[in-house]
């Protein structure tokens, strides 16, 4: 399973609304990260081109020229300069994510930014500036995750390169990440991160679907398909640790009680996560490495922010007969609404609302 999917989303030009040396520097970091990639770009119809480029380099960047093209022929997505060029970042993620959740409770950490709203991170171009980060909120009593992002989006407000962490992983990763970083260009909705985070991964879901379809890649599918209900089973397995959680969270026993209630919890979801990867999946071991490393409050928001609401977004697509026109205006009509009314006008939508 390849996690760490994140969007990390960079803003620049509004530091002067940022009190505080904390905010600059941290703004600063992002910003410069930022632009320091966008001047290394590398146009990807030169590469492509380009006899002395790797032919492997030269043959995956060709396709994601095809995926971007696609994109928004097809799904209606941006059509602009984001994911045209290319950097290689020399590194295995281009940002880390740090989430942070109380050591007693599931209820994420947020913090706000000027253009994106609320967010459930805090996003470093450096591994080491996210781990001291992560170190310093830590240290004040929160569960704490870090995790690699291998793309991220600023939201349309500049052009975003296409990134050797984003073509590493094949075709149907490819495709899936394109999709779900031009999805957050095309709707956003300040302060609601499950909302946007579900509506990328509906767009990302259906539209690589699509594509695969178009290329007549069945090997693909099948496993592409595959990858879905082993997601489908971890996000059951995840919602029933959460559900039992949030029960020995709010029950009236002491903190140090809690904490060991809270220890068994999470061994028990390792335990039947080793029982239904031996059994129900024949030994399939994708998401090893995410039960392997150290499982906490915020570990577990990571899973609930990406994949709530995608069913309900994937539900409305359907209503509005996979018209992505139609289905990005239903879903910006919704982004309207207050919180309490958009989740449930999404959950109960029957029929395209335009």
């Amino acid at each position: 399973m390849k996690l760490g999917r994140w969007a990390i989303l960079v803003m620049f030009g509004l530091l002067p609304a940022l009190p505080g040396c904390g905010n600059l520097s941290y703004y600063a970091q992002s910003v410069n990260g930022h632009l320091n990639l966008v001047a290394a770009g590398q146009p990807i119809d030169r590469l492509v081109d380009d006899p002395k480029q790797n032919l492997e380099l030269r043959n995956r960047l060709g396709l994601a020229r095809d995926i971007r093209q696609f994109a928004s022929d097809r799904l209606a997505l941006p059509d602009n300069d984001s994911y045209r060029n290319y950097v290689d970042t020399g590194r295995d993620f281009v940002t880390w994510a740090v989430f942070a959740a109380p050591e007693l409770s599931l209820d994420v950490r947020s913090w706000c930014f000027p253009v994106t709203g609320c967010v459930p991170y805090r996003g470093y171009f450096s591994k080491q500036a996210a781990e001291r980060f992560a170190g310093d909120v830590r240290r004040q009593g929160f569960d704490v995750h870090v995790g690699g992002v291998p793309a991220y989006s600023t939201l349309g407000l500049s052009n975003d390169p296409l990134l050797n962490t984003m073509v590493r992983y094949g075709e149907t990763y490819l495709a899936g990440v394109i999709f779900h970083e031009l999805s957050h260009q095309r709707v956003y909705v300040k302060h609601d991160p499950a909302f946007n985070e579900a509506f990328a991964t509906a767009v990302e879901q259906a539209g690589t679907e699509i594509w695969l379809k178009r290329r007549g890649a069945t090997e693909q599918m099948r496993q592409y398909r595959a990858s879905h209900r082993y997601n489908a089973d971890f996000l059951d397995l995840i919602a029933n640790a959460r559900k039992t959680l949030t029960s020995i969270y709010a029950n009236q026993r002491s903190n140090a009680e809690k904490r060991t209630e809270k220890k068994a919890a999470i061994a028990r979801l390792k335990t039947n996560y080793r029982h239904m990867r031996d059994r129900r999946w024949n030994g399939y071991s994708g998401y090893d490495a995410w039960f392997d490393a150290p499982i906490n409050n915020a570990k577990l928001a990571t899973v609930s922010v990406y994949n709530d609401l995608v069913p309900d977004f994937l539900n409305l697509l359907d209503a509005c007969s996979g018209d992505f026109e139609r289905f990005y205006q239903a879903v910006e009509d919704i982004g309207r609404l207050n919180m309490t009314k958009r989740r449930e006008v999404l959950k109960t939508a029957r029929a395209c609302l335009v």
